[in-house]
């Protein structure tokens, strides 16, 4: 899914039409999400024994608190955008609000879009998780992720609130509770991941001299491979972090030496 805004590339009266669009669809994509989440849970507990159900019940525990915390969040940052059009329109529409104020309403548009996608892309992580073909590092990706959206959609929506309202203090306190949520299934993805490998831990028991010194040697040489693409990888990070902050920048109205461009 494309996460660049399109109200860059639409007239500006149809802004405030794809503002109610995206935030419409953001909270549907987080309702998908949470159903997917509870029917590979009741597969789960149907098909799973042992340490596997365990495992699968707690990550997919947890992601189901961090879908209820975005949802939250969402609806949160929906009432402050509501407050903000409204004291900040006088006399014009909302359409004419939002376009007045394209780049503010751009920068809802690009947030709102990064959450629904981040929301997906869990689920889908934590769907391979749990069918024993993916990562758990994926899915401890992906729920950092979509903790940054979050905050991405907490910073687009106050950048023109009161300082005051109470509508912002619920929105910051729904940004503490996918934080808290976040943590939570980084924290039940680690434990699984720890649980599993402690189960499918190798016995070197019943091996002879020269077997634990083949397995040594192929030991030695996968940990220098794995360093080297540790190191590419890391590389490749920077780089793509670099960019991704010059094009955020350029689309929610950042000019090269940081300044904001006032609508």
């Amino acid at each position: 899914q494309e996460l660049r805004p399109r109200g860059l590339d639409v007239k500006q009266e149809e802004l405030g039409d794809l503002v109610d669009k995206e935030m419409a669809a953001t909270a549907v994509a987080i309702e998908a999400a949470a159903a997917r989440i509870e029917e590979m849970l009741s597969k789960a507990r149907a098909g799973d024994t042992g340490v596997k159900l365990e495992v699968n019940e707690r990550i997919l525990g947890s992601c189901t608190g961090l879908m209820q915390a975005i949802h939250v969040l969402v609806l949160a940052s929906k009432d402050l955008q509501r407050e903000i059009v409204e004291s900040g329109r006088g006399a014009a529409s909302p359409k004419e609000f939002y376009a007045k104020n394209s780049r503010w309403t751009e920068g809802l548009i690009s947030a709102s879009k990064a959450v629904g996608w981040g929301a997906t892309v869990l689920v889908d992580a934590a769907d391979l998780v749990v069918q024993g073909k993916g990562t758990f590092e994926e899915l401890m990706v992906c729920s950092r992720e979509i903790a940054a959206s979050t905050a991405q959609l907490v910073a687009a929506s106050k950048v023109k609130a009161d300082k005051d309202s109470a509508n912002l203090c619920k929105l910051q306190q729904a940004s503490r509770g996918v934080n808290q949520a976040t943590a939570s299934v980084v924290a039940s993805t680690k434990a699984g991941k720890s649980q599993v490998e402690d189960k499918d831990s190798m016995d070197f028991s019943s091996m002879t001299l020269t077997q634990i010194k083949r397995q040594e040697m192929d030991s030695q040489v996968r940990v220098l491979e794995l360093e080297n693409q540790l190191q590419k990888e890391r590389q490749k990070l920077g780089e793509l972090r670099k960019k991704h902050y010059e094009l955020a920048g350029v689309a929610e109205g950042w000019e090269e030496d940081g300044e904001w461009i006032p609508a």
